[in-house]
């Protein structure tokens, strides 16, 4: 079964809004073993969406829209699939007595322009939205099958697996699955990890590697299409031997890992803890180590010392030797994680000092200089990093570099 995604509304167009949709929605087929070849995105335009529609019965089983639902003039999905399809707009009394009660459980007066959303194509299947207004739609026409489906992801994901994924199983009749297995890499550029695993990447399905590089991370992703989940399992494990004996040094999670929950883990595993002391990165790897759960077990402390005044008087940095070497150096990215360290009674201190741009580099200390250090009761190591991007990448390569430095050493 092939499937076709069509994402609707002129802000996706324009960028206001990002497309998570298409990628949650690929990501769910692809799981249950629907192919998708094809998604776009179109505009609030009819003519257009028409054009769309006929493109992607052409070529698909499934048609899939998502956006258009709503109750104002701008949404279009549904009065175009009627268009479409050659069928009149009916008024579907439960949909309506649906919004109404929607409305009063919120104290809301309901309103009127509402209406539109409890007209839908005659002999189409409504879908209730738990969470929303919009209904979603469900036709099948020609031996194939439209799908409608609301914009606001919060709305569109429940009403997908619970009502549509089902449908759409028992309609292909097939058992088949795509497994996957992701390997998330730190500490090399994409052409190197490229060069590594070449060989894999060029592997043939049903079980294929394919390789995706993101800010402070590259993904080793393994994918087997094959109906015997045991046999999908035993393939995938097979290939992510080969690439654990290729790059084990630089893997830091699977699936859903995060480095933080990486980090996490280890420190609580080992009844470590932690103190962290920034600069450069405003608090980021103390909140990104504080978005785990349970974190208070092994995070002891952050300070985020901004000014040099705060770097001397709160964590013991020296005066003397921030004059001498500045306040980005390896010499103050030490003191600042014994500092931390001392004053949180950890067994780790990290410090982190550098610029982020974009303005404060000269020649000698450019934008992206870095400076890491941890501390521990018998050692102190500092790594000097140069990052590329904007502020704001600049800091999280810089945490994600601080988290790695962690990782490693716990």
């Amino acid at each position: 079964m092939q499937a076709e995604i069509i994402s609707i509304g002129t802000e996706l167009l324009l960028g206001h809004i990002v497309n998570t949709n298409t990628a949650f929605l690929s990501q769910k087929l692809a799981e249950n073993g629907i192919d998708v070849y094809h998604t776009s995105v179109v505009g609030d335009n009819p003519s257009r969406l028409m054009q769309s529609l006929k493109l992607a019965l052409g070529r698909a089983d499934v048609i899939i829209t998502t956006g258009g639902l709503g109750p104002t003039v701008d949404d279009i999905t549904t009065e175009t699939i009627a268009n479409f399809l050659g069928r009149k707009l009916i008024l579907n009394r439960a949909i309506l007595n649906g919004l109404k009660r929607y409305f009063i459980s919120r104290k809301v007066r309901y309103p009127k322009d509402n209406i539109r959303q409890a007209l839908i194509p005659e002999g189409t299947k409504w879908i209730p939205n738990r969470t929303g207004t919009a209904p979603g739609l469900l036709t099948e026409y020609n031996g194939k099958v439209i799908i409608c489906l609301p914009g606001p992801p919060r709305e569109l994901g429940p009403m997908f697996e619970n009502d549509i994924m089902p449908y759409l199983k028992k309609r292909a009749g097939t058992s088949q699955k795509i497994l996957s297995r992701t390997i998330k890499l730190m500490g090399l550029p994409e052409s190197r990890v490229n060069g590594i695993a070449k060989d894999l990447l060029l592997l043939k399905p049903p079980v294929t590697v394919g390789i995706y590089a993101k800010l402070g991370e590259v993904d080793l992703r393994i994918m087997a299409k094959i109906a015997d989940k045991n046999a999908a399992d035993r393939e995938i494990k097979r290939v992510e031997n080969k690439i654990k004996a290729r790059l084990k040094d630089y893997i830091f999670g699977y699936d859903d890992d995060t480095m933080e929950g990486s980090v996490g883990k280890a420190l609580a595993a080992r009844k470590k803890t932690i103190a962290i002391a920034e600069s450069c990165t405003g608090g980021l790897v103390s909140s990104r180590l504080t978005d785990v759960s349970g974190s208070s077990k092994y995070f002891m402390m952050g300070i985020t010392a901004y000014s040099n005044d705060i770097k001397e008087r709160i964590l013991g940095v020296s005066r003397k030797l921030i004059r001498q070497r500045g306040a980005v150096s390896k010499e103050v990215a030490i003191e600042m994680a014994r500092g931390a360290r001392f004053l949180a009674c950890t067994d780790i201190g990290i410090g982190i000092t550098g610029i982020a741009g974009p303005d404060g580099g000269t020649r000698s200390k450019p934008v992206g200089l870095v400076y890491i250090a941890l501390a521990t009761a018998k050692k102190s190591i500092v790594k000097e990093c140069r990052f590329k991007g904007s502020r704001e990448e600049i800091k999280f390569q810089a945490s994600q570099a601080a988290l790695d430095l962690a990782r490693k050493n716990i």
